[in-house]
């Protein structure tokens, strides 16, 4: 494919759920399947998902078929995502001869042999939602979020509404280390890397500092500050690169993507010619191109208990 001249959000978030099933810690996913209790129709398990984008995390539980009966609240603050998630949630369940019903505009219910599932995604910023939820959940998982964010605030909001003793799931938290290969100028290639995890560290929202290039190894001594206890905690990186055939399913779209993000977050910044930079990228896209670029990216999943 050539080089998009417009980017969605919707599709790099489709791209990324195949890296993302590659890539996630299958030790910490046995840990949360081990410690995830079968559930009953008259007490289903209650899951918050944070960020939740499209529903592929919704999507991954019900084909490991481990959500017997549950009632599972979905945040994100992008109503496109919301809609996205629908359209999927509705393809999956006739995908699996399953029954799809939309109780309201953000309500769904999927149910059939194996169990039930009632969905509520909700269009809406976790720190609004977090400031008038009353209710506790069992479970809380977020996913390619907590690296976007203040962790400790976050951290603090998400053990008001987990119920002591719940779990939670957190991953693809990245940590500090983006590798392109191969090399086009090394000592141009390091700046730019170190200047993109810089606007990470200096990322303001509503005049609040709100991401960390690091999440992934400070996660360790946050979750201990926030009394969640690590059951478990793997690597999860990201390794993108072309085999004999090319990169695989929409692998291309997805480094064209993370190129521009990077591009587009140092366009103002001081240390860098942006002549210079824009060649960078260019090349950088090229390299995609011809089926050249490797992409790796590191990250940690985590898996534990509240109290």
């Amino acid at each position: 494919m050539t080089v998009p001249e417009k980017y969605s959000f919707t599709r790099y978030l489709e791209a990324k759920k195949g890296i993302d099933d590659r890539s996630l810690n299958g030790h910490v996913w046995n840990a949360l399947v081990q410690r995830l209790q079968k559930s009953a129709p008259d007490k289903p398990i209650r899951i918050l998902e944070v960020g939740a984008g499209i529903g592929t995390m919704i999507e991954r539980m019900l084909d490991e078929r481990l959500l017997d009966s549950a009632i599972y609240t979905a945040i994100d603050a992008i109503e496109e995502n919301r809609i996205r998630a629908h359209e999927r949630m509705q393809a999956w369940a006739a995908d699996q001869c399953m029954r799809f019903r939309e109780l309201s505009r953000d309500r769904w219910d999927i149910a059939g042999s194996t169990g039930r599932i009632e969905i509520g995604f909700k269009s809406e910023d976790f720190f609004d939602f977090a400031s008038r939820e009353k209710g506790k959940f069992d479970l809380i998982i977020a996913n390619a979020f907590l690296d976007l964010v203040d962790i400790k605030a976050t951290l603090s909001l998400m053990t008001d509404l987990l119920e002591k003793g719940g779990l939670f799931y957190f991953t693809i938290n990245f940590d500090g280390i983006t590798i392109l290969e191969p090399a086009i100028d090394e000592e141009m290639d390091d700046l730019i890397l170190y200047q993109y995890h810089k606007t990470m560290d200096e990322r303001l929202i509503n005049g609040v500092r709100s991401g960390d290039s690091r999440a992934g190894r400070h996660l360790f001594s946050c979750l201990k500050e926030a009394g969640m206890q690590i059951i478990d905690a793997g690597a999860s990186d990201w390794v993108i690169f072309a085999g004999s055939n090319g990169y695989r399913q929409d692998e291309t779209y997805f480094l064209h993507y993370i190129l521009d993000n990077i591009g587009q977050a140092l366009q103002d910044c001081s240390e860098l010619n942006s002549g210079r930079l824009n060649d960078w990228v260019s090349k950088r896209h090229n390299q995609v191109e011809n089926n050249e670029l490797v992409y790796i990216a590191h990250q940690i999943d985590f898996v534990g208990i509240y109290g």
